[in-house]
C-alpha cells in the first residue's frame, strides 16, 4: 500500500502512514447521491421499581416500658410524572391488621409484640388502601426515599424470644 503514497511522501511514512492508506482505500463518486432518513424510537411507558430496608427496633430490648420508636425507608423510583400511592399491608403477626400489628415470636411460643408503622412521625397508621392510608407521590424519574415510622408502645412483655413480622410494601401506580 505504501506505493499508494506519493514518494515524496515516504519518509515521513512513519508519521503519516495512517493517512495514506485511509486515503488510499478511499473513493470518491461524482455521479450523485440519493438519501433516506430512519426514525429512532423507544415508547416510555409508566412504571415503577420499589425496594426497602428492614426495619430493627433493636437486637436486644428488655422490659417494654418505654416506647421504642425507629425509622426505616422504602425506595421508590416512578417514570417522570407518573402518580403513585405507597401502601404497607397489616404484616404476618398473628392476629395483625394495619391499626394494630403484631410481631410474634420465632422460638415456638405464642407471645406476641404490638408495635405500629406510621405515614408521618406524629401518628397516623400507615396501610394499604389508596387514597386513604397510603403515602402519595409523583414520579421524577429517580430514586425517592419515603420514610416509615415505627414504634412500639409501652406494653406487657412477652416471653424472650426474637419476634418478627414482615410487611409487603406495594407502590400503586
Amino acid at each position: 500500500m505504501l506505493s499508494t503514497c506519493p514518494s515524496r511522501v515516504l519518509p515521513l511514512a512513519v508519521a503519516l502512514s495512517a493517512l495514506c492508506f485511509a486515503s488510499a482505500d478511499a473513493a470518491v463518486y461524482s455521479n450523485g447521491n440519493k438519501t433516506t432518513s430512519f426514525d429512532t424510537t423507544l415508547q416510555i411507558i409508566a412504571d415503577c421499581t420499589i425496594n426497602a430496608v428492614p426495619l430493627d427496633f433493636g437486637q436486644t430490648q428488655g422490659v417494654l416500658a418505654t416506647a421504642v420508636t425507629i425509622n426505616t425507608t422504602i425506595g421508590v423510583t416512578c417514570t417522570n410524572t407518573t402518580l403513585y400511592n405507597l401502601g404497607l399491608n397489616a404484616g404476618n403477626g398473628t392476629g395483625s391488621t394495619i391499626s394494630a400489628r403484631t410481631m410474634s415470636g420465632t422460638g415456638g411460643n405464642t407471645g406476641t409484640i404490638a408495635y405500629n408503622l406510621s405515614l408521618t412521625a406524629g401518628g397516623g397508621n400507615w396501610g394499604n388502601t389508596q387514597g386513604t392510608d397510603t403515602k402519595s407521590g409523583t414520579g421524577s424519574g429517580t430514586l425517592q426515599t419515603v420514610t416509615v415510622y415505627g414504634q412500639v408502645p409501652p406494653q406487657l412483655t412477652p416471653a424472650p424470644d426474637t419476634y418478627k413480622s414482615t410487611i409487603t410494601a406495594t407502590v400503586y401506580f
